[in-house]
């Protein structure tokens, strides 16, 4: 066989078939579908009297999906297969909506903020804007985000329980540090990549505390406090790892 014709075997040995292009936009579309629950929450936040509730519910479905896409999109080829459609920048946008500014929305429109809430609110926007384009905010190599990854949802969702317990200040201070880490290059863990060996571990609390997660949702304005306090330990743990695991990388790059 010559080289012409071996060439051309490779290439229809690597052909995408019409079903395997049609599962790529598939999981596109599944990405894309996060956008509506978006909307469902915006519009729970606008309604006369917003649930929490139910605003956390849709997005907690959004969350499930962002953490299935991702494997799909790597499992069924997805940038070979479908490639004119960004399904990052798909991801990105739903994410943005979702993880920061619906949240945040819900902070304002709740007046769980003091003072001019508003205040608090758009600069932690603002912040998660950058982060979100930024094109090194995801090293899915080593398993990190750099930077808060603007994980707003969990912390309004504290933010909402906190409030007849400490007042409004904590939660106002929490957000505006997570701000200013969100635009610092501190490494936050990927979960789905975590390093070795900490991404078992991750994965396993990620999902007890999900679980923990759900059922307070259900119970928002009736859960317990302790049932709350002992739920942050997951997210306290979560983060004190990953500063831990910075300062460890960074010693190491600097040869320390």
């Amino acid at each position: 066989m010559g080289p012409h014709n071996r060439g051309l075997t490779l290439r229809m040995s690597t052909a995408v078939t019409f079903t395997q292009r049609a599962v790529a936009y598939g999981v596109h579309l599944f990405t894309a579908v996060g956008v509506v629950f978006a909307f469902l929450a915006a519009a729970e936040v606008c309604s006369a009297t917003p649930d929490p509730r139910l605003v956390f519910f849709y997005l907690a479905v959004q969350v499930i999906i962002d953490a299935v896409d991702g494997p799909l999109a790597r499992a069924f080829h997805v940038k070979d297969r479908a490639p004119r459609i960004d399904g990052r920048k798909i991801d990105d946008i739903v994410d943005y909506l979702t993880y920061t500014f619906v949240p945040l929305l819900l902070a304002w429109r709740m007046d769980w903020l003091p003072g001019l809430a508003a205040a608090w609110v758009a600069p932690a926007m603002v912040a998660s804007l950058f982060g979100f384009c930024n094109t090194g905010a995801k090293d899915e190599d080593e398993g990190f985000f750099l930077g808060f990854p603007s994980y707003w949802n969990i912390v309004v969702f504290y933010i909402g329980l906190w409030l007849p317990l400490v007042g409004p200040w904590p939660g106002a201070i929490l957000i505006g540090v997570l701000t200013v880490l969100t635009i610092l290059p501190v490494r936050f863990i990927y979960p789905n990549l975590a390093p070795q060996p900490w991404k078992l571990p991750t994965l396993i609390g990620a999902v007890i505390w999900t679980g923990l997660f759900a059922w307070m949702t259900w119970n928002y304005y009736q859960t317990p406090p302790w049932v709350m306090w002992v739920s942050l330990v997951y997210p306290i743990a979560y983060v004190g790892l990953s500063l831990y695991l910075d300062f460890r990388l960074r010693r190491k790059g600097s040869g320390l």
